[in-house]
Formats: structure tokens, C-alpha cells, sequence
């Protein structure tokens, strides 16, 4: 077996996710930050068809899913890709840069979250009367979930559930408003078929926008990296994982219905992060604004939790293969909860906020973990060839090898992606090779030896 952090005389970390809180976790962790950040963004790429990216981007995270799915059930261990890169193609280095890549994409989530909480969402609630500049509050915002994380995952998933719940009444006060607006004659349906083609392919402008609509649809990811917390993952990970990402996909697209039935693209580009305050100051006038305010503070804030969870367990996991020094593994004796990884994500996330916008935070998240999932999705069939001794879920041949080319095409400059993103994603990485150089100094190379990882 690999080692854990019990076997050298740490506590394990506790077993405290049922079905129930991992399935709240998937939605709490999708629903969130990507839909009410980055909508207006997504609507000035694409136009009126703003559904349709979203569909797409539900459809490539399904496909890698299932990918998930079986290795997970194959390897319940909280290292997640990384894990299964390390066993599928047994090199160190690359084993690294796909963890390196994973936490990047959960810390520059995060990030994103601060400056929404920061910028947007506490500005509206609290207007002219918020003075302080929104980087301070940003970081205030990141050290917040750092002592929220050390505190225990027992008590950051119960935090998810309340915020779950409230950020999920936000979407279906827009659902219902949008319904209600539609009914009594307002909205424009000939907007959710127009394709923004200005400068650019009607492809151009679809998968450009499914790329960035991509950052949403990333729950599953973080939910495997908890699964040394989960009680029974092999049995409960299939049915929470597909559920919790159908509930979102349908929650998103109604939403993304709604906002182009009542307001069109344009708008919607120019509020940004407000697009959704947009929407239901068009469809309900009445309404009072800082009520969504608070639900939409409320929904970055669980995002950013549970990216910052994600991050500093798999930093966790690593460490307990390896991969990186033993001492980001270090548990702390009494809440037992990873504390040295969680300072270290945590630092890294103050230092994006200071230096990096929201936009290019959120197409930089998505560009990490297409590259992350087309190298999942190989991994699970170089994996075929390592049986296993207990039953686990085993996903049709046809839907790796589909996630694989949609995820490689989606993360390529062939779908329009911005070369901002390539440049802020290269120099993260960079910093993932300067940690390695200083991980083989330290420690040493440190031989894969496959037969024991599979004890």
C-alpha cells in the first residue's frame, strides 16, 4: 500500500463525506462562481446562443467524468490525476506537472472568486459606503478560508450545504423570474439563435465561449481529491458524481436561456460579473437587488471554499506519494486537517489576486484542467492493463477516447482561446518546474515502483 500519513505516525485524515455531503459538494462546487462571475463574459463571446455553450462544456465534462469514475473506483486516494498519470505513464516529472497543474487551476478558481466577492457582489450590497481598495478585501477573503479549511472538513462541507443551498435559490429566483417574464409576453427568442460572428467563425465564437463556459463545470475534479474523506467512495462516487452534474447542467442552461430571452448579448458583455443583476433588474424591476447581492457574495464564497479544499488535499496526497517533500503532508495533531498545505495554497491564491484579473483567472482555470482532463482521459485506458482486486465502476471504451480529442481541441489556440491565458498558464507552470528542480535537490530522485502503489 502507499504510505499515509498514518504510517509514519500522523493521524488519517477523517472519513466524514457520505453520499449526501459529496453530492452537495459536486453541485455546491459547480454551481457557483462561473455562472455568476462570468455569464456576460461568456455572452460577449458567443452572443444570444448563450446556451449553447454551456451544453457543450456539460458534455466534455461528462464524457471525462466517467473517466473519473473508474479510476477513482480503481484508486480511492485524494492524489487524484496526478495519481493516475503517475501509475499510467510512471514519470515523475510529468506526475508532478499534472498535480503542479490541478492545484493551479483550484487556487486561480479561487482567485477569481476573491475578486467577484471583492469587486462585484459585496460592492453592490454595500455600495458607496465600501471604500477599501478591492485587492485588501480580496485577501482578507483568501486568509478567511484558509482558517475556515484548518478549522475541519466536517465543518467546511457543512458550510457547502448552507451555501449550496443558498446559492442554488439565487439561480431559481432567475429561473422563475425569467418564466414569469416570458409568460406575460417579454423576452426575445430569436436572440438564443444568433452566433456573435463579428471578427471571427460561427466555430470560432462557439468554442472560444464553451472553453471559458468550461470553468464551471469543474466540481467532479475537486470531489475526487476528497476521496480519502469519503466514507465508501468506490460505492457512493458514480451516482453523487453524474447526479450532482446533471442538476447543474440543467440549473445553467435554464439560467443561460433566461438571460438571453430577456436581455440581449451586448448588454449582457457590458455588466460583466453584474450580468445576472442585469437579468432580474429587466425581468423583475421590483425586485430588490441586494438580496441577489447576497446570494450571488454567498456563492463565490462556498466556490472559493471548496477550490481552496481541493487544492490543499491534493497537496496533501502528493506529499504522501512522494511527489513532492513529505513536510506539505504534515497534519495537524488535533483538528487533523493538512495545515502546511493549506498555507501554501493559500499563499499562492493571495498572490493571483494581487497580480491577475478575473477573467483572464477564469479562461486560465479552464485552460489548466483540459489539459489535466486530455491526460485523464488517455490515462484511463493505459490503465485497462492493471487489474484491480475489488469491483469498480468501468466506463465504455468510446467515451475516454472522445473526451481526450474534445478536451485537447478545447485547451488548443484552435478554439480561440486568448494567448493571455497561455502566457499567465505558462508562467505558473514554470513555477511547477522550479519547484521540481528544487524537490530533486532537497529529496532526491525517488524511483516509481508501481507493484507497491497497487498493494
Amino acid at each position: 500500500m502507499a504510505q499515509t500519513a498514518g504510517d509514519e505516525g500522523q493521524p488519517e485524515l477523517k472519513r466524514v463525506i457520505g453520499p449526501g455531503l459529496l453530492l452537495l459538494f459536486v453541485v455546491g462546487d459547480i454551481i457557483g462562481t462561473g455562472v455568476y462571475a462570468l455569464t456576460g463574459t461568456v455572452a460577449g463571446k458567443v452572443g444570444g446562443a448563450l446556451w449553447l455553450p454551456f451544453l457543450l462544456a456539460f458534455t466534455v465534462a461528462f464524457l471525462t467524468a466517467f473517466s473519473y469514475l473508474e479510476l477513482v473506483g480503481k484508486y480511492p486516494k485524494a492524489a487524484g490525476a496526478a495519481l493516475y498519470a503517475n501509475r499510467a505513464f510512471k514519470i515523475q516529472f510529468l506526475t508532478f506537472m499534472v498535480a503542479f497543474a490541478v492545484m493551479s487551476s483550484g487556487i486561480t478558481s479561487a482567485a477569481s472568486a476573491a475578486q467577484a466577492f471583492g469587486n462585484t457582489y459585496l460592492r453592490k450590497l454595500m455600495g458607496d459606503s465600501l471604500t477599501i481598495p478591492t485587492v485588501y478585501i480580496a485577501l482578507g477573503f483568501i486568509l478567511l478560508l484558509a482558517a475556515v479549511n484548518f478549522r475541519g472538513v466536517a465543518e467546511s462541507l457543512w458550510a457547502n450545504v448552507v451555501l449550496t443551498f443558498i446559492e442554488l435559490s439565487g439561480l431559481l429566483i432567475i429561473i422563475v423570474v425569467g418564466f414569469y417574464a416570458i409568460t406575460n409576453g417579454e423576452g426575445e427568442p430569436a436572440r438564443l439563435t444568433h452566433i456573435d460572428t463579428v471578427g471571427q467563425t460561427p466555430l470560432i465564437a462557439v468554442t472560444s465561449a464553451t472553453a471559458l463556459a468550461f470553468f464551471a463545470m469543474v466540481g467532479f475534479e475537486d470531489s475526487v481529491n476528497m476521496a480519502e474523506e469519503c466514507r465508501d467512495p468506490v460505492r457512493i462516487f458514480p451516482r453523487a458524481m453524474l447526479l450532482g452534474m446533471g442538476i447543474a447542467a440543467v440549473i445553467y442552461v435554464l439560467v443561460a436561456l433566461t438571460s438571453s430571452l430577456l436581455v440581449p448579448a451586448k448588454d449582457l458583455s457590458a455588466a460583466k460579473s453584474d450580468a445576472l443583476l442585469k437579468v432580474l433588474e429587466v425581468g423583475a424591476p421590483g425586485f430588490p437587488l441586494w438580496v441577489f447581492a447576497l446570494i450571488g457574495l454567498l456563492a463565490v464564497i462556498n466556490s472559493a471554499l471548496i477550490n481552496m479544499l481541493m487544492a490543499s488535499r491534493l497537496v496533501y496526497g502528493m506529499a504522501n506519494e512522494r511527489i513532492i517533500p513529505r513536510a506539505f503532508g504534515t497534519v495537524h495533531p488535533f483538528r487533523r486537517t493538512p495545515w502546511v498545505s493549506i498555507l501554501f495554497t493559500s499563499a499562492i491564491a493571495m498572490v493571483l489576486v494581487a497580480l491577475v484579473d478575473i477573467n483572464a483567472l477564469g479562461g486560465t482555470t479552464s485552460l489548466l484542467l483540459l489539459i489535466v482532463f486530455t491526460v485523464v482521459n488517455v490515462a484511463v485506458l493505459v490503465l485497462r492493463k492493471e487489474k484491480v482486486e475489488h469491483k469498480h465502476f468501468r466506463a465504455p471504451t468510446a467515451l475516454p477516447l472522445i473526451g481526450a480529442i474534445a478536451c485537447a481541441y478545447l485547451a488548443s489556440p484552435l478554439s480561440g482561446r486568448p494567448a493571455r491565458e497561455y502566457g499567465i498558464a505558462a508562467i505558473l507552470l514554470g513555477v511547477g518546474v522550479l519547484l521540481w528542480g528544487v524537490n530533486r535537490l532537497v529529496v532526491g530522485k525517488v524511483k516509481f515502483d508501481a507493484e507497491k502503489l497497487s498493494k
